[in-house]
């Protein structure tokens, strides 16, 4: 009996590595893998001179994670689809009640309040566990069969969505509702929404959202930073863009050298939410080119899938997945050559941080498994 059950153990990991889409697996691994490189030489100083720990101190916590995420990847991407379809939604749930705690008791940190301790558990950000999950359930209430009316499956998806922003909205996180805002727009436009009516929605949505920012006391630090943006010379909230750019400028096309870079010492959270900035100047624009090739090459590939899939379902999520992933990587790009007004955004794969590591994690192994080939058990 032990014997057979190894057998079919054997046979169902034969028939993941056969079936599993090796060019996109590895484009997923190349991309972690730069990440973990520019960790161990770029960013790890951080650590000794900010921390006053070990210079290798996000280096282990980074190779920590990214191990995980291996493992999260492999998990997602080997389970059938009607599993993963009943799990996304188990863990959705779980991540959402979690994201309903953060205003309770979440913790506090540069005036955001983003983040919740668990016991057992490292400090996580609930919303980077929603995300991936969000993109599988609205793809299925758009898919459902239980409503005929295709407008009552926007109105659900719509309620959702608006739930899930203000929650957001309120820790503040403008990067992060922004993310889910404009998932939820491209899901339900390929669905197959009227133009007119998408737009409607999404002008309503930015009008909103401004109104909030400019008229609620509580956003008075991000209308500070807008204000900022739009006119750099009266505001003092362009410090790290500011530097960011310069960073991006000195290095030039090849970068002044490992190690040799100073952005990471002057601006805070420059292994997150500036590390675009931080490779730059050290290795050069020629070496972000290629980054931005890799992930160029991945999302063709992804949509490439998409373009040859009949099933609606599996169309919607991969769409949604690597929408999302795309947008994140632009507002990354985008606040560090100050094209975008400053706001916290992790570069996909790349930056520090094991809530993003996860959750691009989940998002691999939900492309990798719904990118399969199918083939004869």
């Amino acid at each position: 009996m032990c014997m057979q059950k190894k057998f079919f153990s054997y046979i169902s990991y034969y028939q993941w590595w056969k079936s599993i889409d090796k060019f996109i697996l590895s484009l997923i691994l190349l991309l972690f893998l730069i990440g973990l490189f520019f960790s161990l030489v770029s960013t790890s100083l951080i650590a000794s001179d900010k921390l006053d720990t070990n210079s290798y101190f996000f280096f282990f916590k980074h190779t920590i994670f990214v191990i995980i995420g291996f493992f999260v990847i492999f998990f997602f991407s080997f389970i059938a689809k009607e599993q993963l379809y009943k799990i996304s939604i188990l863990i959705f749930c779980l991540s959402l009640i979690l994201l309903f705690l953060v205003p309770l008791i979440g913790v506090e940190i540069k005036g955001s309040k983003r983040w919740i301790d668990l016991i057992i558990l490292p400090r996580i950000q609930p919303i980077e566990f929603v995300k991936p999950f969000l993109i599988v359930i609205i793809s299925l209430i758009l898919c459902s069969q239980k409503y005929s009316n295709l407008n009552v499956k926007y109105f659900i998806s719509f309620i959702l969505t608006i739930v899930i922003s203000s929650l957001l909205v309120f820790q503040p996180d403008i990067g992060q509702t922004l993310l889910i805002v404009l998932g939820w727009l491209i899901l339900i436009f390929v669905s197959g929404i009227n133009i007119f009516f998408l737009g409607s929605i999404g002008l309503i949505s930015i009008a909103g959202l401004f109104l909030m920012i400019f008229f609620i006391p509580r956003f008075e630090y991000i209308k500070s930073r807008l204000l900022s943006f739009l006119n750099p010379d009266t505001g003092t909230h362009n410090f790290q863009s500011d530097k960011a750019l310069e960073s991006i400028i000195s290095g030039g096309f090849f970068g002044k050298g490992i190690g040799e870079g100073t952005l990471k010492n002057r601006v805070p959270e420059a292994h997150t939410d500036y590390i675009i900035s931080v490779i730059s100047e050290e290795f050069g624009v020629f070496f972000i080119m290629l980054i931005l090739l890799i992930f160029l090459i991945f999302i063709i590939s992804v949509l490439r899938k998409v373009y040859n899939e009949n099933d609606d379902k599996i169309k919607l999520i991969l769409t949604g997945s690597i929408s999302l992933i795309l947008i994140q990587v632009m507002i990354h790009i985008g606040v560090n050559i100050r094209l975008l007004p400053t706001t916290g955004m992790t570069l996909p794969f790349l930056s520090y941080g094991g809530s993003s590591i996860l959750g691009t994690a989940i998002l691999s192994g939900i492309i990798l498994n719904l990118t399969k080939r199918r083939i004869n058990q």
